[in-house]
C-alpha cells in the first residue's frame, strides 16, 4: 500500500510559480511511475505530467510544457511538481498518483487517470487573473 500526501498548493496571481510536493510512504517509488493530474471544477481529471521512480524519464502535457517541471527526491519519498508562469486555466485540484511499473508500457499508458492504482487527496492551486 502506498500512501500519498500533497502539499503546497494556493492562491497566486497569473505570471506566478507554486510548487506542489507529494510525499509517499508505505513503498519505496523507485519502481513506481509517479504521476500528476488535476481536476478543474466541471470538468474530468486531466493528465499533467509523470515521471520513473528513479527520476529519469519525466513527460508532460503539451500545455504544461515549458513551464512545469515534476522532479523526484527518493531519499524524501517526494515528487515535486514546479509550476511557472501560472495562467488562470491551471486553476484546479492537483493529484498526485503511483503505479508500480513491472515493465514499461509507453509513456502514453501512464497518462490515463484508469492506469494509476495509488491516489492522493488532492491540493488546490488557484490562479487568478
Amino acid at each position: 500500500q502506498v500512501q500519498l500526501v500533497e502539499s503546497g498548493g494556493g492562491l497566486v496571481q497569473a505570471g506566478g510559480s507554486l510548487r506542489l510536493s507529494c510525499a509517499a510512504s508505505g513503498r519505496t517509488f523507485s519502481n513506481y511511475i509517479m504521476g500528476w493530474f488535476r481536476q478543474a471544477p466541471g470538468k474530468e481529471r486531466e493528465f499533467v505530467a509523470h515521471i520513473s521512480g528513479s527520476g529519469s524519464n519525466t513527460y508532460y502535457t503539451d500545455s504544461v510544457k515549458g513551464r512545469f517541471t515534476i522532479s523526484t527526491d527518493n531519499a524524501k519519498g517526494t515528487v515535486y511538481l514546479q509550476m511557472n508562469g501560472l495562467k488562470p486555466e491551471d486553476t484546479a485540484d492537483y493529484y498526485c498518483a503511483a503505479v508500480p511499473v513491472r515493465y514499461w508500457r509507453g509513456a502514453s499508458y501512464y497518462t490515463r487517470v484508469a492506469n494509476y492504482d495509488y491516489w492522493g487527496q488532492g491540493t488546490q492551486v488557484t490562479v487568478s487573473s
